[in-house]
Protein backbone atom coordinates (compact mmCIF):
# COMPACT_ATOMS: atom_id res chain seq x y z
CA UNK A 1 0.00 0.00 0.00
CA UNK A 2 1.24 3.49 -0.85
CA UNK A 3 1.48 6.05 1.94
CA UNK A 4 -0.89 9.02 1.90
CA UNK A 5 1.97 11.31 0.91
CA UNK A 6 2.94 9.20 -2.07
CA UNK A 7 -0.70 9.06 -3.14
CA UNK A 8 -0.72 12.87 -3.01
CA UNK A 9 2.45 12.98 -5.11
CA UNK A 10 0.85 10.65 -7.67
CA UNK A 11 -2.32 12.76 -7.74
CA UNK A 12 -0.21 15.88 -8.36
CA UNK A 13 1.74 14.18 -11.18
CA UNK A 14 -1.47 13.05 -12.91
CA UNK A 15 -3.09 16.47 -12.59
CA UNK A 16 -0.01 18.32 -13.85
CA UNK A 17 0.64 15.96 -16.76
CA UNK A 18 -3.01 16.07 -17.89
CA UNK A 19 -3.00 19.86 -17.60
CA UNK A 20 0.39 20.69 -19.14
CA UNK A 21 1.04 17.73 -21.48
CA UNK A 22 4.63 17.87 -20.20
CA UNK A 23 6.47 15.21 -18.12
CA UNK A 24 6.54 16.34 -14.48
CA UNK A 25 9.70 16.92 -12.42
CA UNK A 26 10.10 17.09 -8.64
CA UNK A 27 10.99 20.80 -8.69
CA UNK A 28 7.80 21.69 -10.58
CA UNK A 29 5.71 19.55 -8.21
CA UNK A 30 6.99 21.29 -5.09
CA UNK A 31 6.46 24.71 -6.69
CA UNK A 32 2.91 24.03 -7.86
CA UNK A 33 1.56 21.94 -4.97
CA UNK A 34 1.59 22.32 -1.18
CA UNK A 35 3.03 18.90 -0.47
CA UNK A 36 4.65 20.02 2.78
CA UNK A 37 7.98 18.25 2.11
CA UNK A 38 11.29 19.11 0.48
CA UNK A 39 12.13 18.51 -3.21
CA UNK A 40 14.51 15.75 -2.08
CA UNK A 41 11.66 13.91 -0.34
CA UNK A 42 9.47 14.33 -3.41
CA UNK A 43 12.29 12.87 -5.55
CA UNK A 44 12.43 9.85 -3.23
CA UNK A 45 8.65 9.43 -3.44
CA UNK A 46 8.80 9.65 -7.23
CA UNK A 47 11.55 7.02 -7.31
CA UNK A 48 9.35 4.72 -5.19
CA UNK A 49 6.33 5.34 -7.45
CA UNK A 50 8.48 4.54 -10.48
CA UNK A 51 9.80 1.34 -8.89
CA UNK A 52 6.22 0.21 -8.26
CA UNK A 53 5.16 0.98 -11.84
CA UNK A 54 2.85 3.96 -11.21
CA UNK A 55 4.95 6.47 -13.16
CA UNK A 56 7.59 6.18 -15.87
CA UNK A 57 10.30 8.31 -17.47
CA UNK A 58 9.97 9.06 -21.19
CA UNK A 59 13.30 8.65 -22.99
CA UNK A 60 13.72 12.31 -23.83
CA UNK A 61 12.81 13.91 -20.52
CA UNK A 62 13.95 14.21 -16.94
CA UNK A 63 10.31 14.38 -15.81
CA UNK A 64 7.87 11.51 -15.18
CA UNK A 65 4.47 10.61 -16.61
CA UNK A 66 1.73 8.34 -15.21
CA UNK A 67 1.48 4.75 -16.45
CA UNK A 68 -1.78 2.84 -17.01
CA UNK A 69 -1.32 1.50 -13.47
CA UNK A 70 -0.90 5.04 -12.15
CA UNK A 71 -4.02 6.29 -13.91
CA UNK A 72 -5.91 3.25 -12.58
CA UNK A 73 -5.00 4.07 -8.99
CA UNK A 74 -5.85 7.74 -9.61
CA UNK A 75 -9.33 6.84 -10.91
CA UNK A 76 -10.02 4.25 -8.20
CA UNK A 77 -8.73 6.16 -5.17
CA UNK A 78 -7.84 9.74 -5.90
CA UNK A 79 -10.30 11.16 -8.42
CA UNK A 80 -13.72 12.35 -7.41
CA UNK A 81 -16.30 12.80 -10.16
CA UNK A 82 -16.31 16.51 -10.98
CA UNK A 83 -19.90 17.82 -10.74
CA UNK A 84 -21.27 19.91 -13.58
CA UNK A 85 -21.90 23.58 -12.82
CA UNK A 86 -25.47 24.92 -12.86
CA UNK A 87 -24.94 26.70 -16.24
CA UNK A 88 -23.48 23.48 -17.69
CA UNK A 89 -26.47 21.47 -16.46
CA UNK A 90 -28.90 24.00 -17.95
CA UNK A 91 -27.02 23.93 -21.26
CA UNK A 92 -27.24 20.12 -21.37
CA UNK A 93 -30.95 20.16 -20.57
CA UNK A 94 -31.76 22.89 -23.11
CA UNK A 95 -29.80 21.17 -25.86
CA UNK A 96 -31.37 17.74 -25.31
CA UNK A 97 -34.89 19.03 -24.63
CA UNK A 98 -35.20 20.19 -28.24
CA UNK A 99 -35.01 16.63 -29.61
CA UNK A 100 -38.01 15.54 -31.69
CA UNK A 101 -37.52 11.75 -31.80
CA UNK A 102 -35.12 9.00 -30.72
CA UNK A 103 -32.70 9.50 -33.64
CA UNK A 104 -32.53 13.19 -32.75
CA UNK A 105 -31.95 12.37 -29.06
CA UNK A 106 -29.04 10.06 -29.92
CA UNK A 107 -27.59 12.50 -32.48
CA UNK A 108 -27.75 15.43 -30.05
CA UNK A 109 -26.27 13.29 -27.26
CA UNK A 110 -23.26 12.34 -29.42
CA UNK A 111 -22.60 15.97 -30.40
CA UNK A 112 -23.03 17.20 -26.83
CA UNK A 113 -20.71 14.57 -25.31
CA UNK A 114 -18.02 15.25 -27.92
CA UNK A 115 -18.22 19.00 -27.23
CA UNK A 116 -18.23 18.69 -23.43
CA UNK A 117 -15.34 16.22 -23.19
CA UNK A 118 -13.45 17.04 -26.43
CA UNK A 119 -13.14 13.28 -26.93
CA UNK A 120 -14.79 10.76 -29.27
CA UNK A 121 -18.40 10.18 -28.15
CA UNK A 122 -20.18 6.84 -28.60
CA UNK A 123 -23.90 6.36 -27.91
CA UNK A 124 -25.69 3.02 -28.18
CA UNK A 125 -29.35 3.07 -29.24
CA UNK A 126 -31.72 1.58 -26.64
CA UNK A 127 -31.74 -2.17 -27.15
CA UNK A 128 -35.12 -3.62 -28.08
CA UNK A 129 -34.29 -6.77 -26.12
CA UNK A 130 -34.52 -4.62 -22.99
CA UNK A 131 -37.42 -2.48 -24.21
CA UNK A 132 -41.16 -2.76 -23.72
CA UNK A 133 -44.03 -2.14 -26.15
CA UNK A 134 -45.76 1.20 -25.63
CA UNK A 135 -48.32 0.84 -28.42
CA UNK A 136 -49.05 -0.99 -31.68
CA UNK A 137 -50.95 1.05 -34.27
CA UNK A 138 -52.69 -0.52 -37.31
CA UNK A 139 -53.73 1.74 -40.18
CA UNK A 140 -55.75 0.69 -43.24
CA UNK A 141 -54.12 1.85 -46.47
CA UNK A 142 -56.24 -0.26 -48.86
CA UNK A 143 -58.82 -3.07 -48.46
CA UNK A 144 -56.00 -5.65 -48.20
CA UNK A 145 -53.07 -3.44 -47.10
CA UNK A 146 -52.23 -2.38 -43.54
CA UNK A 147 -49.47 -0.26 -42.02
CA UNK A 148 -48.15 -1.61 -38.72
CA UNK A 149 -46.46 0.92 -36.41
CA UNK A 150 -44.60 -0.33 -33.35
CA UNK A 151 -43.75 2.24 -30.64
CA UNK A 152 -41.40 1.35 -27.78
CA UNK A 153 -41.07 2.77 -24.26
CA UNK A 154 -37.75 4.33 -25.32
CA UNK A 155 -39.32 6.28 -28.15
CA UNK A 156 -38.20 4.01 -30.97
CA UNK A 157 -40.71 3.78 -33.84
CA UNK A 158 -40.75 0.98 -36.43
CA UNK A 159 -43.10 0.90 -39.44
CA UNK A 160 -43.96 -2.04 -41.70
CA UNK A 161 -46.35 -2.55 -44.62
CA UNK A 162 -48.49 -5.70 -44.44
CA UNK A 163 -50.10 -7.18 -47.57
CA UNK A 164 -53.06 -9.19 -46.29
CA UNK A 165 -54.33 -12.41 -47.93
CA UNK A 166 -57.89 -10.99 -48.05
CA UNK A 167 -59.68 -7.66 -47.54
CA UNK A 168 -59.87 -6.66 -43.87
CA UNK A 169 -62.61 -4.27 -42.74
CA UNK A 170 -62.19 -1.27 -40.44
CA UNK A 171 -64.21 -2.92 -37.68
CA UNK A 172 -62.02 -6.04 -37.75
CA UNK A 173 -58.89 -3.88 -37.81
CA UNK A 174 -60.09 -1.89 -34.77
CA UNK A 175 -60.88 -5.16 -32.97
CA UNK A 176 -57.39 -6.54 -33.74
CA UNK A 177 -55.72 -3.27 -32.62
CA UNK A 178 -57.59 -3.30 -29.32
CA UNK A 179 -56.98 -7.00 -28.58
CA UNK A 180 -53.30 -6.73 -29.57
CA UNK A 181 -52.60 -3.71 -27.34
CA UNK A 182 -54.48 -5.20 -24.40
CA UNK A 183 -52.04 -8.12 -24.53
CA UNK A 184 -48.69 -6.49 -25.39
CA UNK A 185 -48.76 -2.84 -24.23
CA UNK A 186 -46.33 -2.41 -21.34
CA UNK A 187 -44.84 -5.88 -21.86
CA UNK A 188 -41.25 -6.77 -22.75
CA UNK A 189 -40.45 -7.56 -26.37
CA UNK A 190 -39.18 -10.97 -25.39
CA UNK A 191 -42.62 -11.84 -23.95
CA UNK A 192 -44.64 -10.80 -27.03
CA UNK A 193 -44.48 -14.05 -29.09
CA UNK A 194 -46.02 -16.07 -26.27
CA UNK A 195 -48.65 -13.41 -25.54
CA UNK A 196 -50.07 -13.35 -29.09
CA UNK A 197 -49.71 -16.96 -30.24
CA UNK A 198 -53.40 -17.82 -29.77
CA UNK A 199 -54.80 -14.46 -30.90
CA UNK A 200 -55.97 -15.62 -34.39
CA UNK A 201 -58.38 -18.06 -32.71
CA UNK A 202 -60.32 -15.07 -31.28
CA UNK A 203 -61.39 -14.05 -34.82
CA UNK A 204 -63.80 -15.42 -37.41
CA UNK A 205 -62.35 -18.09 -39.69
CA UNK A 206 -62.21 -15.78 -42.75
CA UNK A 207 -60.12 -13.21 -40.83
CA UNK A 208 -57.62 -15.58 -39.21
CA UNK A 209 -55.25 -15.59 -42.19
CA UNK A 210 -54.95 -11.79 -42.11
CA UNK A 211 -54.53 -11.71 -38.31
CA UNK A 212 -51.74 -14.32 -38.60
CA UNK A 213 -50.02 -12.26 -41.34
CA UNK A 214 -50.12 -9.08 -39.22
CA UNK A 215 -48.76 -10.96 -36.20
CA UNK A 216 -45.98 -12.54 -38.29
CA UNK A 217 -44.91 -9.07 -39.44
CA UNK A 218 -44.94 -7.81 -35.84
CA UNK A 219 -42.78 -10.72 -34.64
CA UNK A 220 -40.38 -10.35 -37.58
CA UNK A 221 -39.99 -6.66 -36.67
CA UNK A 222 -39.05 -7.58 -33.10
CA UNK A 223 -36.42 -10.02 -34.36
CA UNK A 224 -34.99 -7.69 -37.02
CA UNK A 225 -34.61 -4.75 -34.72
CA UNK A 226 -32.81 -6.47 -31.86
CA UNK A 227 -29.50 -5.77 -33.59
CA UNK A 228 -27.46 -3.20 -31.70
CA UNK A 229 -26.95 0.23 -33.24
CA UNK A 230 -24.42 2.90 -32.36
CA UNK A 231 -23.78 6.50 -33.24
CA UNK A 232 -20.28 7.97 -33.00
CA UNK A 233 -19.11 11.58 -33.16
CA UNK A 234 -16.14 13.82 -32.49
CA UNK A 235 -13.53 11.58 -34.13
CA UNK A 236 -11.73 14.72 -35.31
CA UNK A 237 -11.06 15.53 -31.64
CA UNK A 238 -8.39 12.81 -31.65
CA UNK A 239 -6.21 14.85 -33.98
CA UNK A 240 -5.60 17.25 -31.08
CA UNK A 241 -3.88 14.42 -29.21
CA UNK A 242 -1.51 13.14 -31.92
CA UNK A 243 1.47 13.07 -29.57
CA UNK A 244 -0.49 10.95 -27.07
CA UNK A 245 -0.47 7.99 -29.45
CA UNK A 246 2.96 6.32 -29.54
CA UNK A 247 3.28 5.62 -33.26
CA UNK A 248 0.20 6.64 -35.18
CA UNK A 249 -3.46 7.40 -34.62
CA UNK A 250 -4.46 4.95 -37.36
CA UNK A 251 -5.07 1.83 -35.16
CA UNK A 252 -7.41 3.91 -32.98
CA UNK A 253 -9.38 5.16 -35.99
CA UNK A 254 -9.61 1.61 -37.40
CA UNK A 255 -10.91 0.30 -34.05
CA UNK A 256 -13.53 3.06 -33.91
CA UNK A 257 -14.89 1.85 -37.27
CA UNK A 258 -15.61 -1.61 -35.81
CA UNK A 259 -19.07 -1.58 -34.25
CA UNK A 260 -18.52 -4.92 -32.51
CA UNK A 261 -15.36 -3.54 -30.88
CA UNK A 262 -17.17 -0.44 -29.66
CA UNK A 263 -20.09 -2.42 -28.25
CA UNK A 264 -17.64 -4.61 -26.36
CA UNK A 265 -15.84 -1.52 -25.08
CA UNK A 266 -19.02 0.05 -23.77
CA UNK A 267 -19.84 -3.18 -21.96
CA UNK A 268 -23.13 -4.84 -21.11
CA UNK A 269 -25.98 -2.34 -20.96
CA UNK A 270 -27.45 -4.15 -17.97
CA UNK A 271 -24.46 -2.86 -16.00
CA UNK A 272 -25.64 0.70 -15.35
CA UNK A 273 -22.63 1.80 -13.26
CA UNK A 274 -19.71 3.93 -14.43
CA UNK A 275 -16.91 1.94 -16.09
CA UNK A 276 -13.43 3.29 -16.82
CA UNK A 277 -11.09 1.13 -18.89
CA UNK A 278 -7.54 2.43 -19.13
CA UNK A 279 -4.92 1.64 -21.77
CA UNK A 280 -4.09 -2.06 -21.83
CA UNK A 281 -7.30 -2.89 -19.95
CA UNK A 282 -8.95 -2.51 -23.37
CA UNK A 283 -8.81 -5.96 -24.96
CA UNK A 284 -8.58 -4.56 -28.50
CA UNK A 285 -4.91 -3.89 -29.26
CA UNK A 286 -5.59 -0.81 -31.40
CA UNK A 287 -7.06 0.92 -28.35
CA UNK A 288 -4.22 0.20 -25.90
CA UNK A 289 -3.27 3.88 -25.91
CA UNK A 290 -6.82 5.03 -25.07
CA UNK A 291 -9.18 5.14 -22.14
CA UNK A 292 -12.91 4.48 -22.34
CA UNK A 293 -15.40 6.01 -19.88
CA UNK A 294 -18.93 4.60 -20.16
CA UNK A 295 -22.17 4.45 -18.18
CA UNK A 296 -25.63 2.98 -18.66
CA UNK A 297 -28.70 5.13 -19.34
CA UNK A 298 -32.41 4.41 -19.31
CA UNK A 299 -35.81 5.29 -17.95
CA UNK A 300 -36.65 4.20 -14.45
CA UNK A 301 -33.85 2.41 -12.63
CA UNK A 302 -32.87 0.12 -15.49
CA UNK A 303 -30.23 0.75 -18.15
CA UNK A 304 -31.40 0.10 -21.72
CA UNK A 305 -28.11 1.07 -23.38
CA UNK A 306 -24.68 2.62 -22.82
CA UNK A 307 -22.99 5.86 -23.76
CA UNK A 308 -19.44 7.03 -23.25
CA UNK A 309 -16.28 8.54 -24.65
CA UNK A 310 -12.96 7.30 -26.03
CA UNK A 311 -9.81 9.42 -25.66
CA UNK A 312 -6.12 9.23 -24.83
CA UNK A 313 -5.08 7.87 -21.43
CA UNK A 314 -3.90 11.42 -20.63
CA UNK A 315 -7.49 12.37 -19.91
CA UNK A 316 -9.23 14.69 -17.45
CA UNK A 317 -10.88 11.74 -15.69
CA UNK A 318 -12.91 13.65 -13.05
CA UNK A 319 -14.31 16.07 -15.66
CA UNK A 320 -14.97 13.36 -18.25
CA UNK A 321 -16.69 11.07 -15.74
CA UNK A 322 -18.85 13.97 -14.54
CA UNK A 323 -19.90 14.92 -18.07
CA UNK A 324 -20.69 11.32 -19.10
CA UNK A 325 -22.75 10.72 -15.96
CA UNK A 326 -24.67 14.03 -16.29
CA UNK A 327 -25.53 13.48 -19.96
CA UNK A 328 -26.67 9.89 -19.26
CA UNK A 329 -28.96 11.15 -16.50
CA UNK A 330 -30.63 13.71 -18.79
CA UNK A 331 -31.04 11.21 -21.66
CA UNK A 332 -32.71 8.83 -19.20
CA UNK A 333 -35.12 11.58 -18.12
CA UNK A 334 -36.02 12.34 -21.75
CA UNK A 335 -36.76 8.67 -22.42
CA UNK A 336 -38.90 8.46 -19.29
CA UNK A 337 -40.93 11.52 -20.35
CA UNK A 338 -41.21 10.76 -24.07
Amino acid sequence: MLSERRLEVLRAIVQDYVGTEEPVGSKALTERHSLGVSPATVRNDMAALEDEGYIAQPHTSAGRIPTDKGYRLFVDKLAGVKPMTAPERRAIQNFLDGAVDLDDVVGRTVRLLAQLTRQVAVVQYPSLTRSTVRHVELLSLAPARVMLVLITDTGRVEQRMVDCPAPFGEASLADLRARLNSRVAGRRFTDVPQLVQDLPEAFEAEDRGTVSTVLSTLLETLVEETEERLMIGGTANLTRFGHDFPLTIRPVLEALEEQVVLLRLLGEASDSGMTVRIGHENAYEGLNSTSVVSVGYGSGGEAVAKLGVVGPTRMDYPGTMGAVRAVARYVGQILAES
